[in-house]
């Protein structure tokens, strides 16, 4: 996958056992109950979208990014991306982090370099990228659903959902 990323990529720090407070199995342990797919953000989107009668695929690994729903023949994307993870708001933010600033920052940068060069990619391969956050799905999923049908259909008139 790193043949799609630029050359100068933020480092990020490995993590080291001695730097936190818990070891590398609890770390482990922890940080496996952290959702990639399937989030309830992820889902509301879908069944939205499924209702209105637009089908796609889930995670497709042949996409650059993995995207959380995608479509070839409509030629769409969709990422529903964390705040924490994806720096929503980030230049107030990453001066709130208080803990392990060395790893955190760099690894959260680089989340958000990858998306933007995972973005470039998609858009040069013929891909319209669609970004939500989850907390904008949660609160407005009728307009980020209605974003992606004005794309599909964009002489349809849509209501909210």
């Amino acid at each position: 996958m790193s043949k799609f990323y630029s050359s100068d990529r933020i480092k990020v720090p490995r993590f080291e056992e001695s730097a936190g407070f818990y070891t590398t199995e609890q770390r482990s342990g922890m940080m496996s109950k952290i959702r990639a797919e399937n989030t309830k953000p992820e889902q509301m989107f879908r069944k939205a979208l499924w209702a209105c009668g637009v089908r796609y695929r889930l995670n497709s690994k042949s996409i650059p990014g993995k995207p959380d729903i995608s479509n070839q023949k409509l030629k769409f994307v969709v990422f529903i991306d964390g705040e924490f993870w994806h720096g929503y708001n980030w230049e107030e933010k990453k001066h709130k982090i208080k803990s392990n600033r060395g790893f955190w920052i760099p690894k959260i940068e680089r989340n958000m370099q990858r998306d933007r060069e995972i973005n470039r990619l998609l858009t040069a391969g013929g891909l319209k990228v669609f970004r939500f956050w989850e907390s904008e799905v949660k609160k407005e999923l009728g307009r980020c659903v209605n974003e992606v049908l004005q794309f599909i259909h964009p002489t349809f008139p849509y209501n909210d959902h």
